[in-house]
């Protein structure tokens, strides 16, 4: 029995650590093993969600537990790799019928990382027929309910209707996001970004004297006027002022907000769409943040309203306060702005960068074909959904503009799964037409570098044939 218990504890660690990683670790290093490449049948060969990264931990992990076995580290190690050759091979197999990648499927999901390992396993450990199918059918049965359970707490959908005063209990990374008590744990699991931008870029700055230039730049915060022209814009419409704002980051940067409120009092706008990242961390208490962001949406006058989304550096928990701010806050939601008897949408969807609880088509109800929508996301990433859905102007932030830029302007890097080209500045894909602002704040680290944040008015427009 002991035996038993053993085996199948070498294989749950083996098998669940490749899930622990990509939550550790998020998008970093998730390079999938085939590549993106494709079968003969036009389909992925094992998936995204088989990575190298998750190979590398199921095999390291059972690699180090050899002496719970009592084997070798080089049989442990082997049997690790086939575990993760039986889950390839599931992946291989669903990839060539009708199921979607990353749905579970029992027996078939859980089978061959067992079956594999077991069998090479027998050579170097004394078990009978009926202690291998027992491992077997405990492994299955065990594997099956966990992954249920594991979907439930990370990947399950959310309500049809997402109520604003949701608490982050719904899923383990707002929970994590919203509570303070694992705000170290975060950080510390989130090492590459606390040891690049903290830490050595933060010296950097620093020891190099580019520390206080680099602040003051990122108080030269610039108007930036832009036009868009569309055919399918109301007459009514025409010439609507929409002042965009995203990336405050308010609590991040001294004198930020005071700055940034001289200068939008000054202007004249008829709607005000918010991006989301109201605060500077991604995790721990928003305190701060609301009480400059309440202050700061008093300069702010629009005929139309304030409406606004999340960010990723943004608490669930915080989307009741920020209406107290005075922002209609949209959720995978949708809100009409009327005018003279006409009307136009404004979408708005949960973060698509690293929460990823976007839903486009859910935004989208209740808009009839053809309307004029904008619609509103913290970062590019959602730009297939939006078109698919025949948004007429996608409005953005999160890269920053790339904050640290080459002297041409040209982002260094832009913090996006989306292409290069949505980086910054406007953009089209398919009919849709897109702008990617440079963000009023700075992120992670208080300093810009040809690359001034930016306050954008845009100007609709009615295209007439």
């Amino acid at each position: 029995m002991i035996d038993v218990c053993k085996v199948i504890f070498f294989l749950f660690l083996v098998n669940g650590l490749p899930p622990i990683a990509s939550v550790v670790f998020g998008d970093r290093y998730g390079l999938a093993i085939d590549g993106g490449s494709l079968w003969f049948d036009g389909r992925p060969i094992f998936g995204r969600h088989k990575t190298i990264r998750g190979i590398i931990a199921g095999v390291t992990g059972g690699t180090l537990v050899f002496y719970l076995l009592g084997v070798s580290w080089w049989v442990a190690t082997i049997a690790a790799l086939l575990a993760m050759i039986g889950d390839l091979a599931s992946s291989f197999i669903k990839r060539r019928s009708t199921f979607a990648s990353g749905e579970d499927v029992v027996v078939l999901d859980q089978i061959f990382e067992a079956l594999f390992p077991l069998l090479f396993l027998n050579q170097y450990l004394e078990l009978d027929l009926q202690q291998n199918v027992s491992i077997l059918f405990l492994f299955i049965a065990t594997a099956y309910w966990s992954s249920r359970f594991w979907i439930h707490l990370t990947r399950r959908p959310l309500p049809k209707k997402y109520p604003r005063s949701i608490r982050s209990s719904i899923r383990i990374r707002e929970w994590r996001a919203c509570h303070e008590p694992l705000a170290r744990w975060q950080t510390w699991f989130n090492l590459t970004s606390f040891l690049s931008q903290q830490v050595f870029l933060t010296w950097f700055f620093k020891l190099t004297g580019l520390y206080s230039r680099g602040a003051k730049n990122a108080l030269d915060i610039r108007i930036v006027e832009k036009t868009f022209s569309f055919k399918e814009l109301p007459e009514s419409f025409d010439g609507f002022r929409v002042m965009f704002l995203v990336d405050l980051h308010l609590d991040g940067l001294a004198g930020l907000e005071r700055k940034a409120a001289g200068i939008v009092n000054k202007l004249d706008v008829d709607l005000c769409c918010v991006g989301g990242d109201f605060r500077m961390k991604t995790y721990g208490k928003s305190k701060e943040c609301i009480k400059k962001l309440k202050n700061f949406m008093q300069s702010v006058q629009a005929r139309s309203g304030i409406l606004g989304v999340l960010g990723n550096h943004d608490c669930i928990e915080m989307l009741p306060e920020c209406e107290e701010a005075g922002i209609i806050m949209l959720v995978n939601d949708s809100w009409p702005v009327e005018k003279d008897g006409a009307r136009i949408w404004i979408m708005g969807v949960d973060d698509p960068h690293y929460y990823r609880l976007h839903d486009a088509e859910q935004a989208a109800q209740g808009i009839s074909a053809g309307d004029f929508s904008i619609f509103l996301a913290h970062s590019p990433e959602a730009y297939t959904e939006a078109a698919a859905i025949k948004a007429s102007l996608y409005l953005c932030g999160h890269t920053h503009g790339g904050q640290i830029c080459w002297a041409d302007g040209a982002p260094i890097l832009t913090n996006s799964r989306a292409p290069r080209y949505t980086a910054v500045g406007e953009w089209k894909y398919q009919e849709m037409q897109g702008y990617t602002s440079r963000g009023l704040g700075p992120s992670s680290i208080p300093v810009r570098f040809n690359c001034p944040g930016e306050i954008t008015i845009i100007t609709l427009k009615k295209m007439y044939l």
